[in-house]
């Protein structure tokens, strides 16, 4: 019998705890989305019949899982908790080993609007949680950024789903290092190493880090009009805008540019008469201007 106990640790988001365990438990890092895409873990399949249960993420001492809203976790947890030691200390399988065939990988470079950033798609979800680091102190969250922040010409880096956006230094020339970066990129995940690591403190997209039940109607209004009709147009130019406020009496909303967004020379004509225009159409007589706080 294994002697695993768990403590209960709270996250910066409500719907996440982590249990975290006095034994590591994996040397590597999984994450689940629902009961059929965590067929190599029996314990994550045995939690997902849990009806609050949305998501899971296993990595070397602790299980980290995200709620439903139907609860809280004040009143389940303990018994969660109970659940992970009593399995585990059986000796029951966490993680089965199997053996993938290996995806080729693939990475192009792609132009983006922003002459100083280059955005780097690839054939494989490398996220679904948008991270953004702006200088090289600020890579807890992604191993990848950690590595390529080792390259003398990079500046910052943003992640989302399949492509990875990078910002040069302006003494450098995207002709003479794009080679480079699309090789150090392919090669690094075809080796099979984490793009991102914990699921946790990152910058995310507004619909993940805003609290939408303290929002007023127009707030809510103005992030579905974000998600719907801008963030699409913005992704495939290697970027991301997400909701920061809306002032009621000022009328003003506040963003957040990402990416090739941020610092780009045709961010201000972007806003003004992409993104303002659209949300005075849709929401007549509730905007009366769009301000990026870090343009």
């Amino acid at each position: 019998m294994s002697n695993f106990k768990f403590t209960i640790e709270s996250t910066t988001q409500d719907s996440i705890i982590k249990f975290t365990s006095n034994e590591v438990l994996t040397s590597g890092s999984f994450q689940y989305n629902n009961i059929d895409d965590a067929k190599a873990s029996p314990l994550s399949q045995q939690l997902f019949h849990l009806p609050f249960v949305k998501r899971i993420f296993i990595t070397a001492n602790f299980i980290a899982i995200e709620r439903f809203d139907i609860i809280q976790w004040a009143d389940v947890q303990d018994e969660v908790k109970e659940q992970i030691e009593a399995y585990l200390n059986n000796d029951s399988v966490l993680i089965q080993e199997t053996v993938t065939k290996k995806v080729a990988i693939e990475v192009y470079a792609e132009s983006t609007p922003n002459p100083e950033v280059r955005k780097f798609v690839t054939n494989k979800l490398l996220t679904e949680i948008d991270i953004e680091c702006k200088n090289n102190t600020d890579t807890a969250n992604s191993p990848i950024a950690v590595e390529l922040f080792t390259l003398p010409f990079v500046k910052q880096i943003f992640i989302s789903e399949n492509y990875i956006s990078i910002t040069k230094t302006t003494e450098s020339n995207w002709e003479e290092v794009t080679s480079t970066t699309r090789d150090f990129i392919r090669q690094y995940i075809a080796d099979g190493k984490r793009v991102v690591s914990i699921i946790e403190n990152v910058t995310t997209t507004a619909s993940t880090t805003t609290d939408t039940k303290d929002l007023d109607e127009t707030s809510l209004a103005i992030i579905s009009i974000l998600d719907e009709y801008i963030k699409p147009a913005v992704a495939s130019d290697g970027g991301n805008i997400a909701f920061e406020s809306y002032d009621p009496e000022t009328q003003v909303v506040k963003v957040i540019l990402q990416g090739a967004c941020s610092g780009c020379p045709s961010s201000t004509m972007t806003l003004k008469s992409g993104i303002e225009n659209t949300l005075k159409q849709l929401i007549p007589g509730k905007v009366s201007e769009v301000i990026a706080i870090n343009q």
